[in-house]
């Protein structure tokens, strides 16, 4: 226990020590910009290697109609979706009245506002942006529930060819012992595809690792394919499809379809709104393969052959400075489910109160978090030897609740719970660092977790 209460008063002790030795200056609030006032123009700057249309597809406030700093703080949030940047500004300058438009950027793109508006204030609108670094040759690293703390090298490039696509190459290896377990990957995202609101994620992933929780040496390559079409600003169309080969077993294909209902005000570091999200999967195809015994173990390595059902439901409310989120994930998989597969909980990414081991594993889940936070240090942003970054600091502490179970439904005796509290570091790319201590009266002494990503997210990764 004096281990993790000397880990725990070092992790708050350095981040309370960056977040008091911080320069920058609070967020601006727009300059010269009055609500009600006409938009004659607008324009960019600071866009160096990101292309005008990436940020004028976010943009709410138009040409010809009134500004409204409602609008605006809503953009920005949308702009900070993108994680391209670091601050986003706008300033407005008075424009003399023209009896025919002739104006640069977007506002020859809209017809004049017309002679009923030729006498009302007009404004230009220059919005100013500082980009985030862009090319990332830096250590990698990788924070999960069944291989620990994994490092190594990566390439990442956040903007390519300024259109908001992200592509990374990764090498991750096992830190403790080194090289007894090893990554290789490739990423490659963006929310748009060819100017369609088609969201895209591909992923490539080659595994070399003994799972000591499921008890099997995982040689597999896993390459997967998601889709999110924004059918409407606030229902989104998802499919996926995924196939792995995974050695000693069989080659499991995936394809699943969804929906998702999205009101959150910002999908990194939700402040309002609700989210929900159903997905219907088949993984693997026709029946069972013979089981074989692997050196005396006779579970078998076979293929599978089930649905998955997953539905996650996020809510989240602001309070001044305190955020109340709750988050539920639930999955069942009806039909063959091979032990290789089973889920497990325990640990930052799963339920914060034990270690995952043997004992905690399942066909079945649900996860469920209660979570208060207080933004100890609001988003602002910071430049080191020229590289832009932004940061932010929250105190946090919560519920988690754990469901495994593997037939029928869940009782009492599959559910266990447990308290949690932390410090994280909102950063970009990452999203955050958590550092957090739980508790669970059924284990009776306190766990130390350094987790990354939020962990509702983490969740839906950490089975592959």
């Amino acid at each position: 226990m004096s281990d993790v209460l000397k880990k725990w008063s070092f992790c708050c002790a350095a981040v309370l020590a960056f977040s008091a030795l911080a320069l920058a200056a609070p967020p601006s609030e727009p300059a010269g910009c009055a609500d009600g006032v006409v938009v004659s123009s607008i324009g960019f700057e600071g866009l160096e290697h990101t292309n005008t249309r990436v940020v004028e597809r976010e943009l709410l406030n138009r040409v010809g109609e009134p500004f409204s700093a409602e609008k605006f703080e809503a953009e920005k949030l949308r702009l900070q979706d993108l994680d391209l940047f670091t601050e986003i500004t706008v300033t407005c300058t008075p424009a003399a009245p023209q009896p025919s438009s002739n104006q640069d950027t977007l506002s020859s793109l809209v017809p004049s506002a017309g002679s009923g508006q030729a006498s009302r204030l007009s404004s230009n609108l220059t919005y100013t942006f500082k980009e985030i670094f862009r090319w990332i040759p830096a250590p990698a690293g990788k924070k999960t529930d069944r291989d620990g703390l994994m490092l190594g090298l990566a390439l990442a490039n956040l903007n390519v060819a300024g259109e908001d696509i992200r592509v990374e190459v990764q090498y991750r290896t096992t830190v403790d012992p080194f090289f007894d377990k090893n990554e290789y990957a490739l990423y490659a995202s963006s929310p748009y595809l060819l100017g369609i609101p088609l969201g895209w994620n591909f992923e490539f992933l080659v595994t070399d690792s003994y799972d000591n929780i499921r008890g099997f040496q995982e040689n597999s390559i896993l390459l997967d394919l998601d889709l999110d079409y924004k059918l409407l600003p606030h229902l989104s169309l998802l499919w996926t499809v995924a196939g792995r080969d995974l050695q000693d077993a069989a080659f499991l294909p995936e394809l699943g379809i969804g929906f998702a209902f999205d009101y959150r005000d910002s999908k990194l570091d939700t402040r309002r709104g609700v989210y929900f999200e159903y997905m219907l999967t088949h993984v693997g195809e026709g029946d069972d393969q013979d089981s074989e015994c692997l050196e005396g173990d006779c579970r078998g390595m076979g293929g599978e052959n089930f649905w998955e059902l997953l539905t996650d439901a996020r809510a989240y409310f602001t309070l001044g400075k305190f955020v109340t989120g709750a988050t539920a994930l639930v999955r069942l998989r009806p039909g063959d489910v091979e032990f290789y597969d089973y889920y497990y909980h325990g640990g930052a990414n799963t339920f914060r109160g034990h270690e995952a081991d043997s004992g905690s594993l399942g066909i079945h889940e649900a996860l469920l978090t209660l979570e208060e936070r207080f933004v100890l240090l609001e988003r602002r942003s910071a430049s080191v030897a020229g590289v832009n970054f932004f940061y932010g600091v929250q105190l946090v502490a919560g519920l988690d609740g754990s469901l495994l179970w593997d037939k029928g439904h869940p009782g009492w005796d599959d559910y266990e719970g447990a308290v949690y509290g932390g410090l994280h570091l909102v950063i970009p790319a990452l999203d955050r660092i958590r550092f957090e201590v739980g508790y669970s009266p059924d284990k009776g002494e306190p766990v130390f977790y350094f987790g990354l990503f939020d962990k509702v997210t983490s969740s839906r990764w950490r089975s592959r």
